[in-house]
């Protein structure tokens, strides 16, 4: 079945959500990447500001996931959507006028917190509203996610050739849109209410004692950790290898990476799915991400094989990355909602991505201070070397937590047997 006629074959809220989602990393993308070098550059900022606005959009989004999520099920999945949206509007369109530190710290929390509010609140309502077919509607979701991120920053480049506040008023107008789009055409959806009302401590208590969710949660991080580095160290690598060319270097590996989602995300997830169950599909997913770094821990830098060869490498290990990326996100969120057992799923989306979103903050501050210390030291292929082992180990986490479900199902007579995924759809 082609892209466009499992589009077509999921409800009007479904594909509004794909759009959305769409719309969300066109507009985020477009501005983004080219914000620090605006607060740096024309508005002469200190390094020390860059990284504090950057910092709290960071924070305001990362930190405030689970504030989101249990908000979404409290309040319902659309309104949060909106609110998102409108929040994200507002804060895009304050960076057009703000050029002193406070406005645009405001600008920073707002664009920050509105991805907390609406990126819970979307899987949610996707995973609700598409019932068993969920597996199949993450894979679509995943393609119109990752062709956000591959074309903002190209309409972005093309803006900023204008103006700062012309990309920066753009990427508020495709928000209003959403918003607008949101608020009119997409039905009203929630979470099922619970027979008993609970207090938000209580909703949040239900969740950290879900073990084994947690335990999914603390394994997934390497799996962001590793699949980050598409934006850390290997655009670092591209300017060790590539010198001069290195920008049509790092082009070149994000363009790869959308590729691989755009064009490759339906024929992955069906392989996989045709061939193991949720669980295992994951663990071999987690070991391509991990093997996906080791064409440059054989081929680290010019000197061993060339510069041509450092350049393939490099570009081989970014189409590695993409394919185990597409292979994971699927089943990654499938296994959320599984693990939730349909309950508090948006709040349970919100805690994984606080957990995950503190093991990338961790891992790039790692990453960062190992990538000049090796490089200094003459080692780079250590680096990649144990970007491997994060994904090995990462893997071997989540193939027993696979064993430990299945085994659990085997063992009850009236439960049939699952795994960490909940199994085919």
């Amino acid at each position: 079945m082609t892209l466009l006629a499992k589009f077509r074959s999921f409800d009007l809220a479904a594909r509004l959500l794909m759009i959305n989602q769409f719309g969300i990393n066109l507009g985020f993308y477009m501005l983004m990447p080219y914000l620090a070098g605006y607060l740096a550059g024309p508005l002469g900022l200190a390094a020390w500001a860059v990284g504090l606005v950057l910092g709290v959009r960071n924070f305001s989004q990362q930190g405030m996931f689970l504030i989101g999520g249990t908000l979404a099920d409290r309040f319902g999945y659309k309104p949060l959507i909106v609110a998102g949206c409108f929040l994200r509007t507002s804060g895009f369109a304050l960076l057009v006028f703000a050029t002193s530190l406070p406005g645009l710290l405001i600008a920073s929390a707002a664009t920050g917190f509105a991805g907390a509010l609406f990126n819970p609140a979307v899987r949610a309502y996707l995973a609700a509203d598409t019932g068993e077919r969920r597996l199949e509607a993450f894979a679509v979701f995943n393609i119109f996610y990752q062709a956000g991120i591959l074309a903002g920053p190209l309409l972005g480049l093309a803006l900023m050739a204008l103006d700062f506040q012309v990309t920066a008023g753009a990427a508020a107008l495709v928000f209003a849109v959403l918003t607008v789009a949101q608020l009119f055409a997409l039905p009203a959806r929630r979470a099922e209410t619970p027979a008993e009302q609970t207090t938000v401590l209580e909703d949040w208590r239900t969740v950290v004692a879900n073990r084994r969710f947690v335990a999914f949660a603390m394994a997934m991080i390497g799996s962001y950790v590793l699949s980050f580095q598409v934006y850390l160290a290997l655009p670092l690598q591209a300017d060790y290898v590539a010198g001069a060319r290195s920008r049509e270097v790092t082009s070149a590996v994000f363009v790869i990476s959308g590729v691989v989602a755009v064009v490759g995300q339906l024929r992955i997830t069906a392989w996989l799915r045709t061939r193991w169950r949720g669980g295992r599909s994951l663990v071999v997913g987690m070991s391509l991400l991990a093997v996906s770094f080791l064409p440059v821990a054989l081929v680290p830098d010019p000197e061993r094989f060339g510069t041509v060869a450092a350049i393939a490498a490099l570009l081989v290990a970014a189409a590695l990355l993409a394919i185990g990326t597409a292979a994971v996100f699927p089943f990654e969120m499938d296994t959320v909602v599984a693990l939730a057992s349909g309950r508090l799923v948006a709040t349970h989306y919100g805690f994984y991505n606080t957990v995950v979103g503190i093991g990338i903050l961790i891992g790039n501050l790692t990453t960062g201070a190992v990538v000049g210390a090796a490089h200094a030291a003459g080692s780079d292929w250590a680096v990649w070397f144990g970007f491997a082992a994060i994904g090995a180990l990462a893997a071997l986490a989540l193939h027993r937590l696979d064993r430990s479900q299945s085994a659990q199902a085997t063992t009850s007579i009236d439960q049939p047997k699952t795994t960490i995924s909940g199994g085919r759809h």
